[in-house]
């Protein structure tokens, strides 16, 4: 589905445009959104547009790494909306021109309907469409960004809540969460690192020097990409310290119970000593023939096992 807005050069929108009136000379510039296209209107990227083959075979093709390409007389930018539950991403295309802005989208994304309501909504605001299609690029953008935020917010209530039951789950348990963690992490950082350096790349291209308002805006958007970088490095390390102490707790109670382990054996290890003698029944044993052999040597065990307890508890081997 083709959706068209146009800017007249007196700063009104006009929604609804048929592809014909694109180019027509009473538009200042013009927004056209590809919205789940199909094949014939993604054939029109070519045939209308005349938009470069490798532009238009990245846009058709499998999801491709965020980036900043310079045409002759545009500019063509790779993008990444992110789902917040599942933090699978989605691909958005922008072609930017002196005079329009294509945008296109395999998949109906609310970030892009948002944008596209701001500038229906804000009619009266010349300042914006004085900007031409980077207005339009910056709404886009910036939804895209916002819309990061809530990824890491609910990773970060997670960690809280990790921290709190920690006392109440098992080793296991815990580890197996923060890992999740850390590889949810590792997706948002997989998006919004290289998403960072796009928007360094494009506040620093000469397209946009002379433009004051579109560089403040971009700058704002580099800012906050800036801080969701911050926050995945912070809550990588956080993960980092939980695991570092989950190992450390899960050894410490492993050398408990191979010290309690220890213990019982080494009591247990003269006693067996002595009933193993005493179980061989060769017949010129004496002390098979006393009437009190077996309390007197069952006296013994039961005090050489108490003498080595205490000894052990003396040593501050059972704290």
């Amino acid at each position: 589905m083709l959706r068209i807005m146009g800017i007249t050069h007196d700063h009104k929108v006009k929604p609804g445009l048929s592809l014909e009136e694109v180019h027509l000379g009473r538009y200042a510039w013009c927004w056209v959104d590809f919205n789940e296209p199909t094949e014939d209107e993604s054939g029109l990227l070519a045939s209308f547009f005349g938009f470069h083959p490798l532009a238009i075979e990245d846009c058709l093709h499998v999801l491709q790494r965020p980036k900043l390409d310079y045409y002759e007389d545009y500019q063509f930018l790779v993008l990444h909306a992110m789902n917040p539950e599942t933090l699978r991403t989605v691909e958005v295309d922008l072609f930017i021109g002196n005079s329009y802005i294509v945008s296109y989208h395999k998949k109906t994304l609310a970030e892009v309907d948002q944008a596209w309501d701001k500038m229906l909504s804000r009619t009266h605001d010349r300042k914006i469409w004085s900007q031409g299609p980077y207005a339009a690029a910056y709404m886009i953008i910036d939804s895209l960004v916002d819309n990061y935020f809530p990824c890491v917010y609910s990773i970060e209530d997670d960690l809280d809540e990790l921290e709190k039951q920690g006392s109440r789950e098992s080793v296991e348990m815990l580890m197996n969460q923060v890992f999740t963690l850390r590889s949810r992490l590792l997706k948002l950082r997989r998006t919004i690192v290289p998403m960072r350096d796009l928007m360094y790349r494009v506040l620093n291209s000469q397209h946009i020097q002379g433009e004051k308002e579109p560089r403040v805006h971009f700058s704002d958007i580099y800012d906050h990409l800036l801080k969701l970088s911050e926050m995945i490095d912070s809550n990588r390390e956080m993960t980092a310290d939980l695991r570092d102490s989950y190992i450390s707790l899960n050894s410490n109670r492993m050398n408990g119970i191979m010290k309690t382990l220890t213990v019982i054996t080494t009591v247990f290890m003269p006693l067996t000593l002595i009933a193993g003698i005493y179980g061989m029944n060769f017949v010129n044993m004496p002390e098979l023939e006393w009437r009190y052999g077996y309390y007197f040597v069952l006296g013994i065990m039961a005090t050489l096992g108490i003498w080595m307890i205490l000894a052990f508890m003396k040593r501050g081997w059972f704290k």
